[in-house]
């Protein structure tokens, strides 16, 4: 398989269910569990990637969709960071579709963050607490049509994808030119000695403190597991450039971590 391979699983089809079903039954307690085993670093990793995309949530009229939104923490952080028009109109398009007709004008709009995930549960925790615009979708075929959004973001989303190069295929289809994707993602720290201690906790600590407040321990063994598994940052930028991206750049956070990856897609060509 090109993608996450969680044990037991024998293709793309029987992957994608497995971690479907494992995120139904941990969404009660994920946001819990989360922040008490990142203490609460996480958020700074969300906060970090919401600055980094600024410049694509202050265009006017921007259209934003966070792919893998699980309980909607970085949906919810895109939408806060989102100016408001000078107008006080807010944009009235109920769809990721740009803005049609001339009561809204592109320069009247906010920008739109959207979020999606092939979890229910999860979006229903997601909508719990006060997420909007959610739909339920694959993140490898999204309901989108080519090129109808400035920005698509996934955090600690990507690594669970049954297909990582259809899955960067899909955030390019649906991308405009002078797009972005940015993809926050678990890696392994660079630091030997950092790496064998977090190592320690993410196979021995992680599973037994996760499970117990999760209820599935199972869940917990798979995070490690996926993130040894998972490209490291080279490769996954190298990935991204093979998918049709530019200027793909990344960086590190809390000694290697996380990696945050940010590509553009080209400009539009003049007409000839």
């Amino acid at each position: 398989m090109m993608g996450t391979s969680p044990q037991g699983a024998r293709n793309e089809r029987e992957a994608a269910a497995w971690v479907r079903g494992m995120f139904a039954r941990v969404a009660r307690r994920y946001d819990v569990a989360n922040h008490l085993l990142s203490c609460n670093i996480d958020r700074l990793w969300r906060a970090r990637t919401v600055r980094r995309v600024r410049p694509i949530l202050e265009r006017p009229g921007a259209r934003v969709l966070d792919i893998c939104c699980g309980t909607g923490d970085l949906t919810l952080a895109l939408a806060r960071e989102c100016p408001t028009p000078a107008s006080g109109r807010a944009c009235p398009a109920p769809t990721p579709n740009p803005c049609r007709g001339e009561a809204c004008l592109a320069r009247e709009c906010r920008a739109l963050v959207f979020g999606s995930d092939f979890c229910h549960p999860m979006l229903v925790a997601a909508r719990g607490k006060g997420a909007a615009g959610l739909f339920e979708a694959d993140a490898l075929c999204l309901p989108l049509r080519d090129a109808s959004l400035d920005l698509v973001t996934v955090a600690f989303g990507f690594r669970n994808l049954a297909n990582y190069g259809a899955g960067l295929a899909e955030m390019r289809r649906v991308l405009r030119p002078a797009g972005m994707a940015a993809i926050l993602e678990f890696s392994q720290p660079q630091n030997p000695v950092f790496a064998a201690l977090y190592n320690f906790y993410s196979r021995r600590i992680l599973p037994l403190i996760g499970g117990a407040l999760s209820g599935s321990r199972d869940a917990y063994r798979y995070l490690p597991e996926s993130v040894r598994k998972f490209p490291s940052p080279d490769e996954l930028a190298e990935r991204m450039r093979r998918a049709g991206f530019a200027e793909v750049r990344y960086e590190r956070f809390t000694g290697g971590i996380v990696a945050l990856h940010l590509g553009v897609t080209p400009p539009a060509r003049p007409p000839a």
